[in-house]
């Protein structure tokens, strides 16, 4: 079996990880407290943000990111927010990643798009300077809002593409909100040139994850409810579709009822590109070696996959030529003499 020190030590790339529920305890502390708010010690910050293994629903998962949304909605916070995400995979080997939000829940005291996305990519350049990692921004649009509404978002944010933004993503309750709704959304993104990535068969039926496909996705977020589906497995092999799988957070969110009913070998074998990745590192408690250790505890992964996973991340993630060609060279520096 896989042991710890090489799950940490390995390089690694994360695509699929939310800034609002990857704040550290530490900082939303420290945010707390320049923003004139009552201070909280830590153990009561962890017990407002930290979600149980034994959650009742996503909708009780969820409940744990009002606190940290509260402290992104200054610049400063943004920035911190950001730095302080990448700064932390950085030292656990994470050599790529992928950070997404929605610009809509920064909003409350003013702040424009063209602001939070500025004030992200501030944060994640600054630690790009101080460690060996490299990322981009996804873009959420949330299925609760109107179109009109993610669309104006999109409309600002292709002004980063290239320059911070590498993709956008459509996120929120899929089964109150169909992907079907969200053509439009999409056929924008596709105008603006910006590949995407939607949140799909999560905690929703296998329907929403072949509507995303439809919708011309690069990559699906969870992907869970593809499990038995012979055909539509094949299709997403075929068609190279990257799935972001993030195993503690589909256990909390009763993706799955348990870790040796995890899809992941499933899905392996049947040829798919997969990510693995933590989803909110708060919120689950958890990090990418973690994760990967979650799985090497159950069996069903084990050290000679590394690279296939390693590379199949490479091949979905969203970053240019040039940035891919770095990460290569990441994996096979591990074997130089």
């Amino acid at each position: 079996m896989m042991n710890r020190f090489i799950a940490h030590n390995m390089p690694k790339i994360e695509l699929h990880c939310h800034l609002d529920g990857s704040m550290s305890l530490p900082l939303i502390q420290k945010l707390m407290q320049q923003e004139g708010k009552e201070p909280l010690g830590l153990e009561e910050l962890r017990e407002k943000l930290v979600a149980p293994m034994d959650c009742s629903s996503l909708a009780e998962y969820l409940e744990k990111f009002e606190l940290p949304l509260g402290c992104l909605q200054t610049k400063e916070g943004l920035s911190a927010a950001a730095q302080d995400l990448a700064l932390s995979a950085a030292k656990e080997q994470v050599k790529y990643l992928e950070v997404r939000f929605a610009p809509a829940f920064s909003m409350e005291q003013g702040l424009s798009v063209r602001e939070i996305l500025e004030s992200v990519r501030d944060g994640l350049k600054k630690a790009e300077e101080k460690a060996d990692i490299l990322t981009g921004m996804i873009v959420c649009t949330m299925r609760n809002l109107e179109t009109e509404k993610n669309i104006a978002m999109l409309k600002e944010a292709r002004e980063f593409l290239g320059n911070g933004v590498v993709a956008c993503d459509l996120a929120g309750d899929e089964k109150a909100y169909p992907t079907a709704a969200f053509a439009d959304v999409f056929a924008t993104a596709k105008k603006y040139g910006m590949p995407y990535t939607i949140h799909a068969g999560e905690c929703g039926s296998r329907e929403e994850i072949r509507t995303a496909i439809e919708l011309g996705a690069s990559r699906i977020g969870h992907g869970i409810a593809m499990s038995g589906d012979e055909e539509l497995k094949k299709i997403v092999a075929e068609k190279k579709i990257g799935v972001e799988l993030c195993p503690t957070s589909n256990l909390q969110t009763k993706a799955v009822t348990d870790f040796t009913n995890y899809p992941f070998r499933e899905f392996y074998d049947a040829g798919i590109l997969l990510s693995i990745n933590t989803d909110n590192r708060t919120v689950s408690d958890t990090c990418c070696t973690d994760e990967y250790m979650r799985l090497a505890e159950t069996g069903m992964f084990q050290e000679p996959m590394c690279e296939k996973i390693y590379m199949a991340s490479l091949h979905s993630a969203f970053a240019d030529d040039d940035t891919k060609q770095v990460l290569w060279k990441k994996w096979m520096s591990m074997f130089d003499l």
